[in-house]
């Protein structure tokens, strides 16, 4: 894949496809890439294209494709992690070849995509997306779903950032070589657009921290926000290779201040 930070800025989500099937090369360009995506936990991902008609699957703020892709991941630790790093890589590839997306958790029928995917019982499937080629406009309802979570709307770089610790914002002309990477997941979607990022640049680390808030916790999804936070360390990595930098990737907890509502996820250093 190239060109990631022009893809992340790019790319929005999509519920309005135009109905064209996807090629055949498309189909084995996306299955050839999604058994092939890594994540730095190490957790194995597995993704399946599914056919709506076939398999009886139906998400009502989705028109114009009847094909989907599913992943599952294990009930282990980091599980959400690792699932929303490797989705979105391949989220991102999709975009690559002009195909649309968008995460659904929750507006579909649940039951019929968990029996498609063959869950067994230590799996969860937490999200899926519809893939298609997008329709030259978008529908009614998804105009106002986008309006109702200010789709466009990003935080400000300096209240999602920080030097050293929480309480001293760090702004975009002192970011320095994380200014792209740092960018790009400032440009990440999320669960109705909370954003829940937050980052303490300490040196050459890079400290990642979800800030929670209610009603993202289900059996069935696992922590909503913290499949968020994989996307923002997929965006986070993925732009700052492309710039060059070589990272390393640590789960040991720095132990610097927060608050009681903001939890402590990973980190990237920056090798030499």
């Amino acid at each position: 894949m190239e060109n990631i930070e022009k893809l992340v800025r790019a790319r929005r989500s999509v519920r309005s496809l135009d109905g064209t099937p996807l090629t055949a090369n498309d189909r084995e360009r996306l299955a050839s890439f999604a058994a092939k995506i890594e994540n730095p936990y190490e957790i194995p991902v597995r993704f399946s294209l599914l056919d709506a008609k076939d398999q009886g699957l139906s998400s009502p703020v989705i028109v114009g494709t009847d094909t989907y892709i599913a992943g599952a991941v294990r009930r282990i630790p980091h599980a959400e992690e690792a699932f929303g790093y490797a989705m979105e890589t391949l989220v991102l590839y999709a975009q690559s070849l002009g195909i649309g997306t968008t995460w659904i958790g929750g507006t579909m029928d649940r039951a019929a995509f968990e029996r498609a995917m063959r869950l067994s019982d230590d799996e969860r499937m937490p999200c899926v997306t519809p893939v298609g080629y997008p329709a030259a406009k978008m529908s009614v309802r998804e105009t106002m779903m986008r309006k109702g979570v200010r789709a466009d709307w990003r935080e400000d770089f300096e209240k999602l950032f920080f030097a050293d610790d929480f309480s001293t914002p760090l702004y975009r002309e002192n970011a320095g070589i994380f200014e792209a990477p740092l960018e790009a997941v400032r440009l990440a979607p999320s669960a109705v657009n909370k954003q829940p990022w937050r980052l303490i640049v300490r040196g050459d680390t890079v400290h990642f921290y979800e800030k929670k808030s209610k009603g993202f916790l289900s059996d069935a999804v696992g922590d909503m926000q913290k499949i968020d936070l994989g996307i923002a360390l997929c965006h986070f990595a993925l732009v700052a290779q492309e710039h060059g930098l070589r990272l390393t990737f640590q789960t040991e907890d720095p132990k610097l201040p927060c608050a009681a509502d903001t939890e402590y996820i990973a980190s990237f250093r920056r090798e030499a």
